[in-house]
């Protein structure tokens, strides 16, 4: 059956772009994710991948014509492999199932009928099975990595909760439920790369009075698969019971068998040279957190051969043993994704488009420190986690009410230049998945304490990389604490379209004069502000930051001026 191909969301507030070259013809045999085409679009030239295998059927558009988002491409007949999602999630259960028979000397030649049963009714029942199609996650995005099911197949669930997270290349999205009911089919296993608009659960949930459910899962299929994967379990615990100085040599082929219903943890980048190597990516051991598998772990695979019975026992001795395999002289390349591509190409389109300026000064945080510290726990017992950033943030927004150019964005063509009334001052996070910059909203508006609970909230959320799209939108200053991992100067890059940001160096016990001449230790931390020199001169940010220093050297000026 010919399918079309949807163009997807291919930049923000992109709506066409022009077919630039298609780089394969009408009835042309493509593979999944063969590049079909490269399309301009007023920011960059896009390639545009296959989505499945098989042969293209029609090209819509010639080269040089305009091709609509979220018009028909192309079109194509899949492969029978890849007509239907359910027949590719069941494949490997029917290879298990044969595996397990021919190694338990069991021959059954009847075929075994593997049904979906998604959106079929039951007029019996009063229940309806339907699939859970993956709604837009995110501006551009097509696809994502399926990072952890939160729930099993045949678990009750309730409406809103949590089923899956996936990991897009901006963030990790909690997929939620839509409706109530059972789980009655996980489409994709951990580490799979979902696609949007297509099925990512099916759920039997009540239906409606004029619909109703057909459920006739095949419990033989099921009960076979679960034996065939015990037995595969039972062998992988046998091989690695060996003893170390065992005499016997293992078959290569039962170890893979015994592999094979193992999924592999990769990334996509990982499974397409897995793919392109011809290699079984769940018979390569990952030298990754968790097994994870990295590049250079297919290309070792592929080297030394995806078969080998001295190999494979060797693998596993090594592994009883706890051998530390050391590589010298080698190399991998890592492709830049998610967050980090998104950091990489904001920050060369900070540094290609604004000038910038460094300003740095010295601020004396004795007494402020002294504050924190009295207050610390107090607050520590309403669950108040009082840091130093909230007073840093309070004062900037103090000291921006004088100075309100440091907190404006010009236009690219600086012709004007917009002032912000709200102080929303974002603060760089070191996440698990790159640096984040969440904001804290209206900090002028909040107080100390207000502003360490919503800091708090940001922090914990992006460091587990759930922080909310609308947490990281609309920032006009940001912080970065750089010296909480240490450092004292930086140069720090403005994250734009703001106009100024400031490093915080890590705070040093150091020797300084008093007003009497005696020396004495003060609690001294070094500061960098970079502004944007085409709105703000070095006069204005010297005396901004004079401002700023003077309400945390004297925070009893700072609560004097707070409303």
């Amino acid at each position: 059956m010919s399918i079309d191909f949807i163009l997807p969301d291919i930049g923000e507030g992109i709506v066409e772009c022009e077919l630039v070259e298609w780089l394969v013809n009408e009835g042309e045999i493509v593979e999944e994710d063969q590049p079909i085409a490269d399309v301009m679009t007023d920011k960059a030239l896009v390639q545009i991948p296959a989505m499945h295998a098989g042969k293209i059927d029609k090209l819509y558009y010639n080269k040089g014509d305009i091709a609509k988002v979220h018009a028909p491409l192309f079109s194509m007949t899949a492969n029978d492999d890849a007509q239907s999602h359910a027949e590719v999630i069941e494949q490997p259960v029917t290879e298990h199932i044969v595996e397990s028979s021919v190694e338990n000397g069991v021959k059954n030649n009847a075929p075994m009928n593997i049904s979906n049963n998604a959106n079929s009714e039951n007029d019996a029942t009063g229940y309806i099975s339907e699939d859970f199609i993956l709604p837009d996650i995110g501006e551009g995005i097509v696809e994502c990595e399926l990072v952890d099911w939160l729930v099993n197949e045949g678990d009750i669930i309730e409406e809103d909760q949590a089923v899956a997270d996936v990991m897009t290349d901006k963030a990790l999205v909690q997929i939620p439920a839509m409706y109530a009911g059972k789980v009655t089919k996980l489409y994709y296993h951990k580490g799979e790369i979902a696609k949007v608009h297509a099925p990512l659960f099916a759920i039997e949930r009540l239906a409606d009075a004029s619909s109703s459910v057909e459920n006739s899962q095949p419990q033989a299929c099921t009960q076979v698969k679960k034996e065939s994967t015990e037995h595969s379990e039972k062998l992988v615990k046998a091989i690695i019971a060996e003893p170390a100085n065992s005499e016997s040599v293992i078959p290569a082929q039962v170890i893979a068998n015994a592999k094979s219903n193992v999924k592999a943890i990769a990334s996509p980048a990982v499974r397409r040279v897995a793919r392109e190597l011809n290699v079984d990516i769940c018979q390569v051991a990952g030298s990754g957190s968790k097994g994870r598998v990295y590049k250079d772990d297919v290309l070792v695979f592929s080297q030394q051969g995806n078969t080998g019975a001295t190999g494979a026992s060797t693998a596993l001795v090594a592994h009883q043993n706890n051998d530390t395999i050391v590589k010298i002289g080698g190399s991998r390349v890592e492709a830049i994704r998610g967050v980090k591509a998104i950091m990489a190409k904001a920050m060369v389109a900070s540094v290609n488009t604004i000038p910038h300026f460094t300003y740095c000064e010295e601020i004396d945080i004795t007494d402020l420190l002294k504050i924190r510290t009295s207050l610390k726990a107090v607050y520590a017992k309403q669950d108040i986690k009082l840091t130093m950033m909230p007073f840093f943030m309070k004062a900037i927004s103090l000291a921006l009410k004088e100075y309100p150019i440091i907190n404006s964005q010009v236009n690219d063509n600086c012709t004007e230049i917009t002032y912000f009334d709200d102080h929303n001052i974002g603060m760089a996070v070191d996440s698990k998945i790159g640096l984040l910059v969440p904001n804290v909203k209206q900090v002028q508006t909040k107080s100390i304490l207000e502003l360490a609970t919503e800091i708090t909230r940001l922090t914990d959320s992006a460091r587990s990389g759930r922080v909310d799209a609308n947490d990281l939108k609309g920032g006009t200053i940001s912080v970065s604490n750089i010296g909480a991992l240490g450092g004292t100067v930086a140069t720090p890059i403005i994250n734009k379209p703001e106009a100024a940001i400031v490093a915080l160096g890590k705070m040093q016990t150091l020797p300084r004069f008093n007003e009497q001449g005696d020396v004495e230790a003060r609690a001294i931390m070094q500061v960098s502000w970079s502004g944007d020199h085409r709105i703000i001169d070095g006069g204005t940010i010297a005396r901004f930051c004079n401002l700023w220093k003077s309400f945390l050297e004297n925070p009893t000026t700072m609560m004097m001026h707070m409303n």
